[in-house]
């Protein structure tokens, strides 16, 4: 599998905690690919509205691909995500719980198709996140240690 990944969400990891991953294809128009292919494309405060029957990927920017001219797409459109029904149906089950959301984590290109891999977040705390960047750091610490020992 030829796999060229063209964004991350790296704000997700620090913001969430990330439990089922998924993988959604997007129904796009016809300069949008071009863009994606190029790297133009932003997830920073992309979110997945998920009602009954369809998930749709909301506030993601993809640029204006210059070569289009007067057909040129809406940067910020909604784009349709291609998932089964079974998968919509259990994402939309554990949506409606408190404090449960669906967040974007990576765009890539899959055999020449754009895909995005979307996660179900739960927010963390602040209280989380220190311990986080906590735990971190002493990882990094005793990483730097054991590189001067050995």
């Amino acid at each position: 599998m030829d796999v060229k990944v063209v964004a991350t969400n790296r704000k997700a990891k620090h913001e969430f905690f990330l439990f089922d991953h998924y993988e959604a294809g997007i129904a796009l128009q016809g300069s949008e690919i071009k863009s994606i292919r190029a790297g133009q494309i932003s997830l920073t405060e992309a979110y997945i509205k998920i009602d009954n029957r369809e998930a749709w990927l909301m506030d993601a920017h993809v640029a204006p691909y210059e070569q289009a001219g007067r057909f040129n797409h809406d940067p910020r459109r909604p784009r349709k995500l291609l998932l089964h029904r079974k998968e919509i149906h259990r994402l939309w089950d554990t949506v409606r719980q408190k404090g449960v959301t669906v967040v974007p984590i990576r765009a890539y290109l899959k055999n020449g198709r754009a895909k995005i891999e979307i996660a179900v977040a739960k927010g963390k705390k602040l209280y989380d996140k220190r311990q986080e960047i906590a735990k971190r750091d002493a990882q990094r610490d005793l990483n730097r240690e054991y590189s001067r020992r050995y």
